[in-house]
């Protein structure tokens, strides 16, 4: 099988921030690795500072994304084409050009042909939850799964991005000591005995930063007030649930 991993997630940022130093290892130890987005993060937000109007964030957004992915190594990127759906219960739910309006076997026929064009070792997305509820990270993860039952080759691992409560509790806990209000919900991440690898990517925190910092639309003013220790530990640390597969030696998702 040839050593190919494969990110496939909702909008620009997702990628970065669940997996880049893992797909920027991948990239070091001469993995072939492909980028799949199923939007362009159309009606995120947009931080201050940036020259982004909604009318344009597309567009910028899908740049941030290429120019990120080239900070990790990563030069093969496919978007699906669908428009980002915003948050439950917006009006950007109703568009028919959305992602959760989008025929699930069509997703899934895209995905299953992209699975049979470019045979992954390795696939990552979105655990069930989303990480924490998004309705296009949900629709990713259920999209991607059928699709790598149908088409992934014997012997493929399908890897769930799989945040641990613990984690999360500490991020919940230092924003709310520093009195912010938004940022993550509150009840967000898998319980600790799912996550079944917690990869050590800090030699790759350098390409991971310089990835973050390129999707600069995304910047949230919450991330400030992280203390140091988990903002480093945000760049060092990903975590993973193997959905299909067997586990991997030594916490390596590229084992």
């Amino acid at each position: 099988m040839t050593n190919r991993a494969i990110a496939a997630f909702a909008h620009p940022d997702d990628e970065t921030f669940s997996v880049g130093g893992t797909l920027a290892r991948a990239i070091s130890l001469g993995w072939q690795v492909t980028a799949i987005c199923a939007t362009r993060g159309e009606v995120g937000e947009i931080a201050p500072g940036t020259n982004a109007t909604p009318e344009t964030l597309g567009n910028v957004r899908e740049q941030e994304l290429r120019a990120a992915c080239a900070a990790l190594g990563v030069t093969d990127v496919r978007f699906l084409g669908y428009r980002d759906s915003g948050m439950d219960g917006t009006p950007e739910n109703k568009d028919r050009r959305a992602y959760v309006n989008a025929s699930a076997d069509l997703v899934i026929d895209k995905l299953a042909g992209l699975f049979r064009e470019l045979p992954p070792a390795v696939v990552f997305t979105f655990d069930e939850s989303g990480i924490y509820g998004h309705p296009d990270h949900k629709a990713i993860h259920r999209h991607v799964t059928a699709a790598f039952d149908r088409a992934a080759a014997p012997g493929a691992r399908l890897l769930y991005t799989a945040i641990p409560k613990s984690v999360a509790k500490m991020i919940g806990e230092q924003l709310r000591a520093a009195g912010v209000r938004g940022g993550p919900p509150g009840d967000f991440g898998v319980p600790d005995e799912e996550v079944d690898i917690r990869a050590d990517v800090s030699a790759f925190a350098e390409p991971k930063r310089k990835a973050v910092a390129a999707h600069a639309t995304q910047v949230q003013e919450w991330q400030a007030h992280l203390s140091n220790e988990q903002r480093t530990k945000m760049l060092t640390t990903e975590y993973f649930h193997v959905a299909r597969g067997s586990k991997p030696r030594d916490d390596d998702p590229l084992a």
